[in-house]
């Protein structure tokens, strides 16, 4: 016997004709996060920021964040709708966000805010890495109590039937994602960004986990309906967009340790 996904009303709270997503509480976590984790690094001595530049970065992640995201879903996975409707790029409220367009949108404003600050791109990206996993840990919740990214189906002690889809078992391919990029991803960007490390390092080793952990998780993620797989019968459009990320990752902590000898 399998365990049924409970149906969430995905509204959290409603206030009058306001209504608060949990989807959009896991965003509001994830700021937290950023935030409460930015004071305690802002504390070592090779900090880009200080404490009271830590609000202004904020703002600058939670644009980024916000605008790639969207961009990214959009151009992604629903260019087609967009071409047909083009107001679909604002309404926010109906969902659909992708993480690599929020990391490109953060990569802009982290390269805005560097050039403010008068520092490295990279001083500011190895700062800002460690702080990001919670909040795509808590993304990926969002995503389960919506009953939504569902994995492919599979007979395992804990799979789970998502009877939004159908009654078949399936991979709980959020909560793998929830736990390899929210704590395992923060566990070992944490635990190595706490001592020196040449400029870059940390922001290579973030691109290289968080690609692999994706590329990974999608041979039982089920692909989106209206895209499928793009080549071979498995290669979906996560996987191409994680690939980079390793090969970029491990090329910058090349560039970083060759540079520090």
């Amino acid at each position: 016997m399998y365990p049924t996904h409970p149906f969430i009303d995905p509204v959290a709270i409603s206030l009058g004709p306001l209504d608060i997503h949990w989807y959009g509480l896991m965003y509001l976590v994830g700021f937290a996060a950023f935030w409460l984790l930015g004071m305690a690094k802002v504390r070592q001595p090779w900090s880009p920021v200080n404490a009271t530049q830590l609000g202004d970065l904020l703002f600058y992640g939670v644009i980024g964040v916000i605008i790639g995201g969207r961009l990214g879903y959009v151009l992604f996975y629903n260019l087609e709708a967009l071409a047909s409707d083009p107001l679909l790029l604002i309404r926010l409220w109906e969902g659909g966000m992708s993480f690599h367009g929020g990391l490109i949108g953060v990569l802009v404003a982290s390269a805005l805010f560097a050039r403010k600050l008068g520092v490295s791109f990279f001083q500011l990206t190895d700062f800002v890495a460690p702080l990001i996993p919670i909040g795509l840990g808590a993304g990926r919740i969002g995503n389960w109590i919506n009953g939504e990214l569902w994995g492919k189906p599979a007979e395992l002690p804990w799979s789970m039937i998502f009877p939004a889809v159908d009654m078949l078992p399936r991979h709980p391919s959020q909560l793998y994602q929830a736990f390899l990029e929210g704590v395992v991803l923060f566990l070992i960007i944490w635990l190595f960004a706490r001592r020196w490390h040449p400029v870059g390092a940390v922001s290579g080793l973030f691109l290289i986990f968080y690609g692999l952990f994706r590329f990974l998780v999608e041979f039982v993620r089920e692909p989106d309906a209206h895209i499928g797989y793009l080549a071979f019968g498995w290669v979906t459009m996560g996987q191409v967009l994680s690939l980079p990320m390793i090969l970029g990752g491990i090329a910058i902590m090349a560039w970083a340790y060759r540079g520090s000898r």
